[in-house]
């Protein structure tokens, strides 16, 4: 405005060397965000110069220095600010003696310099504050990515265990009842017929089983698909069933219950059954026993379940090794633990101890 009213008579008119001069001192903002300090120097050494040298228009502020001292304030460290801040004072002393040279100036000045040094300070604490929130929802998203990969991988692992279980028992038994059925149809029939009907039952029921594993894992398909069937987990009042299979594979199968015999909770119920189920599994295919004795003992904070037989056990470390590291896996994700070797006097036996908490007891 001051390029653009009229002058006061008396004064000359503007000049080329003003206008010049003035855009002079703008033109250096333009790179205040890379070298602030030397943009200041800039800025402040030109309005001197123009003041001294010419008699043009002056500003009622130094608009160009105040933006660049603010830019010092925004970006420069404490120490480099703390030196241009002793400079400024001394030069701000200076430029109000080349003027009125008055304390009201010199106030006023200064109070214009402490302002943009002020919100530079502010505009810093918010760009800092701004930057670690965005950090913290950066830590946040990585944070959950690795929590979903690894609940993905955990899952991958439960329904593992699950498909070895369904596949490696129900194939079992129907290779035992199936490699049993000629010698059954030559020398009794009657057996031979019991060893079909146990094949067929084994195959349906692994059937149901897998069924139900895929359906859980097609729920989040394609809209208008079927809904996965809802039928529960197996638990301790299906191993009568399941021993009853085993039997018809020809070992002489035995089952007790000791303690103070109450529910448990479904998890843990199921995870009772799958030790069972893989326990009669590496009997039926690697021990060749004649007898099996399986056994609950219910504690007060505890389960524990014992498979003992007669037989051989595996007939070397990688036999069954898949089997009985998931019943240790399983008996680990209760809290408890599974041993597996040769029983007292002679055969195998797998044994796990479940924990039951406080808060599953009283529920």
């Amino acid at each position: 405005m001051p390029f653009v009213l009229p002058r006061e008579p008396g004064l000359p008119p503007v000049g080329w060397g003003s206008y010049a001069m003035t855009t002079l001192g703008v033109v250096p903002l333009v790179w205040r965000r890379r070298w602030p300090v030397p943009v200041l120097a800039a800025v402040v050494l030109v309005g001197l110069v123009y003041r001294t040298a010419l008699d043009g228009p002056g500003q009622p502020l130094p608009y160009a220095v105040l933006l660049a001292f603010y830019t010092v304030a925004l970006r420069c460290s404490a120490r480099v600010r703390a030196v241009v801040g002793a400079v400024a004072l001394v030069v701000l002393c200076y430029a109000v003696g080349l003027n009125s040279g008055t304390a009201r100036e010199l106030f006023f000045t200064g109070f214009c310099a402490a302002t943009a040094y002020t919100l530079g300070r502010l505009q810093f604490t918010r760009h800092a504050y701004t930057a670690a929130v965005e950090d913290r929802a950066a830590q946040l998203e990585r944070a959950n990515r690795i929590e979903a990969e690894q609940a993905a991988a955990r899952e991958r692992a439960r329904i593992a265990r699950e498909m070895h279980d369904i596949l490696s028992h129900a194939v079992s038994i129907m290779v035992v009842q199936a490699e049993a059925g000629p010698v059954a149809v030559r020398r009794a029939p009657e057996r031979a017929e019991a060893a079909f009907e146990a094949i067929s039952e084994t195959g349906r029921d692994a059937m149901v089983q897998l069924r139900r594993m895929l359906g859980v894992l097609r729920e989040d398909g394609p809209a208008g698909a079927v809904p996965a069937p809802r039928e529960p987990q197996p638990d301790v009042a299906g191993l009568p069933a399941l021993l009853e299979r085993v039997r018809r594979g020809g070992p002489v199968v035995s089952y007790a219950r000791h303690g103070a015999v109450r529910p448990l909770p479904a998890p843990l119920e199921t995870t009772v059954y799958r030790i069972v189920q893989e326990a009669l599994t590496n009997v039926v295919r690697h021990a060749d026993a004649a007898t099996v004795d399986v056994s609950l003992e219910y504690g007060a904070s505890e389960v524990s379940v014992t498979v003992r037989d007669d037989g051989r056990g595996p007939a070397g470390p990688g036999t069954g090794g898949h089997g009985l590291t998931g019943i240790r896996e399983r008996a680990a994700a209760h809290g408890g633990s599974a041993v597996a070797g040769p029983a007292p006097g002679g055969g195998f036996e797998v044994r796990a101890t479940l924990v039951v908490s406080p808060r599953e007891v009283g529920s």
